[in-house]
């Protein structure tokens, strides 16, 4: 029996097929560039090789129909698929758990794209494309957002017009949930104690970026908020931003408010800093050389500090500091940077242990603090579509437990 988790960007498709035993990877792959005449496939497997097929696919639904034909090509069974995991990215205070999917939660789905519309409409086209192709398997919704639900209301509420939270949903309700739950309870593990007596810090480093306060091993405040926008420094994105900037730029160039979603979204973070960088490879090759390369870097670990300190403010003590995602678990020069000067803190990095901590070259998980080092340093690799295929699993055999610190998952033995 397989299952599969799929997460449905804007434009892209990215799917992995677990064998239900065991929980391990079969095969997997993206789709890249869905709209455009150049989208192509690229399927994965676990000895390493790949496979890509360049194909033209208008949607998400011919997409998915040449990710099921490549799995056919690559023996799987589609009537061995029994379940098909969905990440959604915006959940809302509807849905504080993951969910087997029936109408009622398509239409909230759907009705939850007025606040995520950039994600949202992407991962319901998935959905219903998945329920058409394979209406044989359960069909599962794992949230984003369903692990921030434990924030008071004093960390999730915005000091705006009260009716824009009753009437129009303006709150915190953060992002990323998946992997902030798997390294959580990788880091309770490694510290030999209790999720629920864990206080941590996790960074969620990618493209994307993200911080959780997590005290006794629930979410009580977390960077990102009512969209993926705010906290620290992204790729493409700014993070903290003074809402009269907004009103300002908008007025003066005469932007529309699509326009302005797409200069957020796309043009800012440090590509709008660098005017040619998404990627920190570039950013810190050039950082010598390119003044504003430096900028960036600097900027980054400013507000990634800044965080770090808010939340041990929030948690009183803090057992450890969790880096993750891809720039988390590989960039080795970054985390220096981020934890440098914060030794009063008790956070006190060991240089060696962090260079040879990269998952590129193997390593899942390791501590990489200094022996008299207060608060614990860890680099988790996260494993969103486990937290996917478990939930889905449970949901299937009526084991699910909406609790995360009372959900059985393998990775938290």
């Amino acid at each position: 029996m397989y299952i599969l988790a799929l997460n449905c960007g804007s434009s892209s498709l990215k799917y992995q097929v677990f064998d239900a035993d065991s929980k391990k990877v079969v095969v997997g792959g993206n789709v890249e560039k869905i709209g455009l005449p150049d989208s192509f496939i690229t399927q994965k497997y676990p000895d390493g090789t790949k496979q890509r097929k360049e194909t033209e696919m208008k949607n998400h639904n011919e997409a998915l129909n040449v990710v099921l034909f490549m799995l056919r090509e690559a023996s799987i069974d589609m009537n061995e698929i029994k379940g098909v995991g969905h990440r959604v990215v915006m959940g809302g205070d509807k849905f504080a758990s993951s969910v087997e999917i029936n109408e009622d939660v398509i239409k909230t789905i759907e009705e939850l794209s007025s606040i995520a519309p950039l994600h949202n409409p992407s991962a319901l086209m998935g959905i219903v494309t998945a329920k058409q192709l394979l209406p044989n398997a359960t069909q599962v919704a794992v949230f984003d957002t369903a692990f921030h639900q434990t924030m008071p209301d004093y960390a999730y509420r915005y000091a705006v017009p009260s009716a824009w939270y009753t009437e129009l949903g303006v709150r915190r309700y953060g992002f990323h949930g998946t992997s902030h739950l798997y390294v959580s309870k990788r880091a309770a593990k490694l510290l030999g104690k209790p999720a629920s007596e864990c206080n941590l810090i996790t960074l969620h480093i990618g493209s994307g970026a993200s911080a959780t306060a997590i005290k006794n091993g629930i979410s009580i405040d977390t960077s990102l908020g009512m969209t993926p926008l705010p906290g620290l420094t992204m790729g493409t994105r700014p993070g903290d931003l003074d809402p009269g900037i907004v009103l300002y730029v908008m007025q003066r160039l005469g932007l529309t408010a699509d326009q302005m979603q797409k200069h957020l979204n796309k043009d800012s973070g440090l590509l709008g800093l660098t005017e040619c960088f998404v990627d920190r490879r570039d950013v810190e090759q050039n950082r010598e050389t390119n003044d504003k390369c430096r900028l960036a870097i600097e900027m980054e670990a400013h507000n990634v500090k800044k965080y770090i300190g808010a939340f041990m403010a929030e948690l009183g003590h803090t057992d450890a500091l969790v880096f993750t995602a891809g720039v988390g678990e590989n960039d080795d020069y970054l985390r220096e940077k981020f934890c440098s000067g914060l030794e009063e803190l008790g956070i006190k990095l060991d240089k060696e242990k962090n260079s040879n901590a990269l998952a590129r070259k193997g390593v899942e998980e390791a501590e990489i603090s200094a022996q008299d080092s207060k608060v614990k340093i860890f680099m988790i690799a996260t494993n969103e579509e486990l937290v996917i295929v478990e939930d889905t699993l449970a949901i299937m055999n009526g084991t699910y437990n909406p609790s995360h610190l009372e959900m059985d998952y393998s990775f938290a033995k």
